[in-house]
């Protein structure tokens, strides 16, 4: 295994709701990771829990930092932005609402829709979390690395830092890739059908971002987050409560104008965001339920956490990982991402609002 330097402390950004059993997990797997003691891990919460809090500061293996979503739910039960009682009712058609004198009647979502706070704050949470750590964290001021987002249900294997690694070296030109400077993103996480960490440990593509597929265990640094601040106004206007799809526009309509020409007269960019892409991720989505899922047993379901492990067994057995380097390969211009309309929940000017007055520019 590389020596890493000494200098190094990495930065990860766990968003944290209230799935305890999923965060002992993540934390377990992160108190295995190699190099984590060069990590300062920031917690974002959305709920104040005594409990979560006992255990994020009992944790001896990293630094740790909370900060705590100052429009939750929790903190706005009854009031915007939470669901306030004068709100109209999510599937009470425009007409109806109008005649009932429901206070947001006139702005559905593009699908008909009203506005449901828990789904929001999904977003809000998230813009607010970003810019809060890049604009007002001291600690961060003079900090240009990467920062790793991650979410409660997450996993990671034990050399997901050392991959992160040789990703920024990739990106930073210290390796014989010619094409890895079009990277805009590292993604250490994605959500294949199988997992083959004894035969593609050391693999990774550069692909164009996708919302759907390397949202998970994604990583940036300021300069890159500067872009996206720009867009913020189409961040916060989007008809869509996913802060990943809501990014997905602003890769696709916002920075093409921000850099380079026009490439013909329709005003199309040759700018993508780029992804380096693992083949083996490094990070797992492990949790069964959340925001958008129900089942009956979300405190039980290991499924996919048990098909990580395997092939990480699988792996170590082969002494795949932690790889001296990793193989390239370049897909920027081989698979588009086709963008679709929002997927909605964000028709109320108040999200809109809201959401903007989040941004901290320096």
């Amino acid at each position: 295994m590389p020596i890493l330097n000494l200098g190094t402390i990495w930065k990860l950004l766990l968003q944290v709701h209230n799935r305890i059993s999923y965060l002992r997990k993540l934390l377990r797997s992160l108190s295995q990771a190699a190099w984590i003691e060069r990590a300062l891990i920031i917690f974002s919460h959305n709920i104040y829990s005594e409990e979560l809090n006992d255990i994020i500061q009992s944790i001896p293996f990293a630094a740790v930092m909370q900060i705590h979503f100052p429009y939750s739910t929790q903190l706005f039960p009854y009031s915007f932005p939470g669901d306030s009682p004068s709100d109209c009712p999510r599937d009470i058609n425009k007409e109806r609402a109008i005649a009932v004198g429901c206070s947001n009647a006139q702005t559905p979502d593009l699908y008909g829709h009203y506005r449901e706070a828990r789904y929001s704050q999904t977003k809000h949470h998230w813009w607010w979390k970003v810019n809060f750590i890049f604009g007002k964290i001291r600690a961060l001021r003079d900090y240009n690395g990467p920062v790793v987002f991650m979410e409660e249900d997450h996993y990671v294997a034990e050399d997901f830092l050392h991959i992160l690694w040789l990703q920024q070296k990739l990106l930073n030109g210290g390796s014989d890739c010619s094409f890895c400077n079009q990277a805009h993103i590292l993604s250490l996480g994605s959500y294949p059908k199988y997992f083959n960490h004894r035969e593609a440990s050391n693999m990774v593509d550069l692909l164009p971002w996708s919302s759907s597929k390397h949202n998970m265990g994604m990583a940036f640094n300021r300069s890159v987050w500067i872009n996206f601040q720009q867009c913020s106004e189409l961040f916060c206007s989007v008809d869509d409560y996913n802060w990943d799809w809501s990014l997905l526009h602003v890769a696709q309509q916002c920075l093409p104008k921000l850099f380079g020409d026009p490439t013909n007269l329709k005003m199309k960019s040759k700018f993508i965001l780029g992804a380096l892409v693992l083949k083996a991720p490094r990070v797992f989505h492990i949790g069964e339920c959340g925001v958008h899922h129900r089942k009956a047993n979300c405190g039980t379901d290991t499924s996919t956490l048990r098909k990580a492990e395997t092939s990480l067994r699988s792996a170590r057995k082969a002494q795949t990982l932690f790889p001296s380097t990793l193989k390239t390969k370049n897909m920027l211009g081989t698979k588009g991402i086709r963008l679709k309309k929002g997927n909605g929940g964000w028709g109320d000017p108040r999200d809109r609002e809201l959401c903007l007055s989040l941004t901290i520019f320096d």
